[in-house]
């Protein structure tokens, strides 16, 4: 995306400069802006067409999502496959640990004088935080350290990226991992 920017930026700068040295009349500098401008006009356009088709292949969220577990869960080779149910189970409990823990950040504490004569029961959420920003939120309370803050950072990426990838499997050392943070969110806020 940077490129195209930068070549699009290039193109308008060229275009302009072409324009302001067509008064000059026919000449070297002027050949050379222009032809430069449309070189970067076609090289523009290209990289746009690129960029489309890569926005539009169905299989990029896919690979992409692969590529990230990959780097995650290198060795489903070494440990074995995991249970994917165990894992999912494992995370959903850690999701609705912090949801709950949320709970006091996704709702508005003071209430207008509308909302009194509704009672509580009827507000509603502001905002559903992510499950990151409640594990931030936990970690700046020092609630948990940051070394289990990294560890549901790193769960809810492998969790994305199954999610959305094209291939669900995880190595037992990742179920173990889930069971892990799970055991320690637990501790870290007293929860049993």
């Amino acid at each position: 995306m940077l490129f195209i920017t930068i070549f699009v930026g290039a193109t308008f700068f060229l275009s302009n400069v072409a324009l302001s040295t067509e008064a000059i009349g026919p000449g070297i500098l002027n050949s050379f802006i222009i032809n430069s401008g449309q070189s970067a006009f076609a090289f523009s356009l290209l990289a746009i067409a690129i960029f489309i088709f890569e926005v539009i292949d169905p299989r990029a969220l896919e690979r992409a999502s692969d590529r990230i577990k990959e780097n995650l869960d290198p060795i489903i080779a070494e440990t074995g496959r995991g249970s994917l149910e165990d894992f999912i189970r494992n995370f959903n409990l850690i999701e609705s640990i912090l949801q709950k823990y949320g709970e006091a950040y996704q709702y508005g504490t003071g209430l207008t004088s509308m909302q009194s004569s509704f009672g509580e029961s009827q507000l509603r959420p502001r905002r559903r935080l992510s499950n990151g920003r409640l594990a931030e939120i936990l970690l700046r309370n020092e609630k948990i350290n940051e070394d289990l803050f990294i560890k549901i950072r790193e769960l809810i990426t492998i969790r994305n990226s199954i999610v959305h990838g094209a291939d669900p499997v995880v190595s037992q050392h990742i179920v173990n991992e889930s069971t892990d943070v799970l055991n320690l969110l637990r501790d870290a806020l007293s929860l049993g």
